[in-house]
């Protein structure tokens, strides 16, 4: 029934010129092409769509059916028969179908699924996509940027995978998708570096492409994790993927010196509009990957001019790394430690210039490793590191839990610092026991008790005391309704009101008790560790 009624729709439309062909004959073609596919009617639909005298109505109609197809590819079972009639359908169309009309009718498709679907659908239609555009002769470029837009768009919403077993298993199918979207890319590409005529056509699709570069820069590579050793490098599809990339870059005129060492410039080296106008908004994630997969990763490391030395090559990446570790993704933060690391290690000691600290980087990056320290929950990002433990770390602690002038130290003026120092020795005698001694703590505890601790009884005493009598002084002058003076910290409080001066003191003994509560639970504390300790011993 469904293929007699197709067949009195295409004699009726035999008749009809290309333009008398009306809405409801599409429709009407499209519900009995549909029914012949369900009814399994798919060889006679097959011969249909082959016969020489329906080729005008198939090419202006036929993109209707790619769908129905698609569907039935996709929810049949693959071990069924009529499989490779469907893709011999899906072919025929695509060799007799408008292409226009076809382009948007599979980009329509490739929009629909989501979640595990979207793999799925990409794999089967990037090659019909290909072909189709390929096929069209004019607005390439447009159509091309459309396609890689659309297929951009579904991926960066699938999941990326964070472990080889993740990576191996593939579930959302994201690795296999970026492997046949290289080569989708490719013949474009060729196309691009093909032409040496440079036409305006061959310029606006080498934009086209570099767009995508920078997209897949950003998504998946930034929050991509690479396998490790760099032995399984070739069998990581990811890094494949950013090879293949960084590739297209230095294929279509933009290697990647040229486009990572352009970044931030006023002056540009290339001439592109959109992206100088965009740059902060678009691209800072998309060079900050870049960098690391170069210099980390070492990929196209080959082309990097060897005259930049390792502190110019330190002072360019910090603005990289500042990016990533503004991030919150363990992989991308994982990549701005592993950038600096990187660089670090390339420059030698006592080489850089104090001019650097006028780079705002310079000051961001250590602001942004104190939020990894304290904030972040990621277990590997918390792994134990020489410089936080042993002589290292005593290092960094004896510049912490030290009074500059001893006793005489202002304690008021420097009340904040104090209280962090004593916080932060709270924390590591309750982390670390005595037997233990993993931060080299308790090796160092007489020399911070002489230096830290018994300063500060005395400076807190002394403070206190001095205090005390201003507040007294306070209250014999408010009794007298004069105006007084107060020094505090060797100055002298511009005359106020008897009132405000005892608020200005008490505030003052309200900090000092506070630094010495938490002083004193730092000592009971050490007591406590101290006393189980012996008592361990001695059993």
């Amino acid at each position: 029934m469904a293929v007699e009624e197709l067949q009195s729709i295409i004699k009726r439309c035999q008749i009809l010129e290309e333009q008398d062909f009306k809405e409801e004959d599409f429709g009407l073609f499209q519900l009995a092409g549909q029914r012949c596919l369900d009814e399994g009617h798919i060889d006679q639909l097959f011969e249909i769509i082959q016969n020489e005298k329906n080729k005008v109505i198939v090419k202006n109609m036929g993109w209707n059916l790619v769908g129905p197809v698609v569907r039935c590819l996709l929810w049949n079972d693959k071990e069924d028969d009529k499989r490779k009639y469907y893709f011999l359908m899906l072919d025929l169309l695509v060799e007799l179908c408008n292409p226009k009309e076809l382009l948007l009718g599979l980009l329509e498709l490739i929009e629909e699924p989501s979640g595990k679907q979207i793999s799925p659908v990409i794999l089967l239609l990037l090659r019909p996509l290909q072909t189709v555009i390929q096929k069209l002769r004019h607005n390439r470029a447009y159509s091309v940027g459309l396609a890689l837009s659309t297929l951009w768009s579904q991926l960066s919403v699938l999941p990326v995978p964070y472990t080889q077993g993740q990576m191996q298993a593939d579930e959302y199918g994201l690795c296999q998708c970026c492997e046949a979207l290289v080569e989708f890319t490719k013949p474009f590409v060729e196309e691009v570096t093909g032409d040496k005529e440079n036409s305006v056509e061959n310029e606006k699709l080498k934009d086209e492409l570099l767009k995508f570069c920078f997209k897949s820069l950003k998504c998946p590579l930034l929050t991509a994790q690479f396998l490790e050793p760099p032995e399984q490098a070739d069998t990581d599809p990811l890094r494949r993927f950013a090879a293949e990339i960084i590739g297209f870059l230095s294929a279509i005129g933009y290697p990647f010196p040229k486009v990572i060492f352009n970044h931030g410039r006023k002056k540009k080296t290339w001439d592109y509009l959109e992206f100088e106008e965009e740059e902060d908004k678009q691209l800072s994630d998309s060079m900050a990957s870049l960098a690391y997969l170069v210099f980390v990763q070492g990929i196209s490391i080959d082309q990097l001019p060897m005259v930049l030395s390792p502190s110019y090559l330190l002072q360019f990446n910090m603005g990289h790394i500042e990016v990533l570790l503004q991030r919150t993704e363990e992989s991308v933060l994982s990549k701005g430690l592993d950038l600096l690391e990187n660089s670090l290690l390339r420059t030698e000691d006592s080489s850089l210039l104090h001019q650097c600290l006028e780079i705002k980087s310079f000051l961001t990056v250590p602001q942004g490793l104190v939020k990894v320290m304290t904030l972040c929950p990621i277990e590997t990002l918390g792994t134990p590191n020489k410089w936080f433990t042993g002589p290292q770390l005593v290092s960094l602690l004896h510049l912490v839990l030290f009074l500059p002038e001893g006793a005489e130290t202002d304690l008021l003026q420097n009340s904040d610092r104090i209280m962090a120092s004593l916080n932060l020795l709270r924390y590591l005698v309750i982390k670390d026991n005595e037997n233990d001694n993993q931060t080299g703590l308790w090796t160092e505890l007489e020399k911070i008790e002489n230096n830290f601790l018994k300063p500060l009884h005395t400076g807190l005493n002394m403070s206190k005391a001095h205090y005390e009598a201003e507040i007294k002084n306070s209250q014999e002058v408010q009794k007298s309704k004069d105006l007084c003076s107060v020094t505090v910290g060797g100055e002298e409080i511009p005359n106020m009101p008897p009132e405000m001066q005892l608020k200005v003191l008490h505030s003052a003994l309200f900090t000092f008790d506070l630094i010495e509560s938490v002083l004193a639970r730092v000592e009971e504390l050490i007591e406590i560790k101290t006393k189980s300790t012996s008592d361990e011993n001695m059993r």
